[in-house]
């Protein structure tokens, strides 16, 4: 992620020249780090509830992640005020992770893969005018797609959660040793980093970008 942000950057500044938004090779690598992460939350909401997660913590967290979309709101603002992210991957992940908290509990493990392949499908298929606006695109049956930096809309992304859900509550019964064993000495700075996922995901843009600006006023 902090790679493909940071050869983005690069092409804003003007220092490479690259199409991000049709390129398969950049659109391609935008949807594998989106999976990851959507199936990576997925997954750490079944386990967040297989430890007990208190709805208060849920909150909490919650909060934090619906805050930090605000703020992506305002700073995209800032920069592309024509195509700034108003639904983009945090502003989906909150009402996501919503609507996995409340309903999933009551889903077995096939009905979520079923439901997530549906959900995967369905944009696919219904598509209406109606949710072509900036008030209405964040389910995802648009017509096309939004001209915005970052856009993932409750469908289809949904139903990559969905899978990460049922992923994690499959290996807690089949495997829990994968999802519970220690974590390798060499892997230890990994492990930090996930547990400081949020933060270094607000921090590194602005702290990349600044960078840049400050090389590219020094050149001058």
């Amino acid at each position: 992620m902090a790679c493909f942000h940071f050869s983005f950057d690069l092409n804003h500044f003007g220092w490479i020249r690259q199409d991000f938004y049709r390129d398969p090779f950049w659109t391609g690598q935008r949807t594998a780090i989106v999976s990851l992460f959507l199936l990576c939350a997925g997954m750490g909401q079944a386990l967040a509830q297989h430890q007990g997660l208190s709805w208060s913590r849920f909150w909490r967290r919650w909060a934090q992640v619906a805050a930090c979309a605000v703020l992506v709101s305002i700073g995209s603002w800032l920069m592309y005020p024509d195509s700034f992210i108003s639904f983009g991957v945090l502003h989906g992940m909150a009402v996501m992770l919503l609507l996995l908290r409340v309903s999933g509990r009551a889903m077995s493990n096939r009905v979520c893969v079923l439901l997530g392949t549906v959900a995967i499908g369905l944009p696919q298929w219904v598509q209406h005018s109606f949710f072509d606006t900036r008030l209405t695109n964040w389910l995802g049956l648009v017509t096309h797609k939004p001209v915005t930096e970052d856009y993932v809309p409750v469908l289809p992304w949904l139903g990559v959660m969905l899978w990460g859900y049922a992923l994690a509550r499959w290996l807690l019964r089949a495997r829990p040793a994968l999802l519970a064993g220690p974590v390798p000495a060499f892997l230890h700075p990994v492990a930090v980093l996930g547990r400081w996922s949020l933060s270094f995901y607000m921090v590194h843009q602005p702290v990349l970008i600044g960078l840049l600006m400050l090389i590219g006023t020094m050149r001058t």
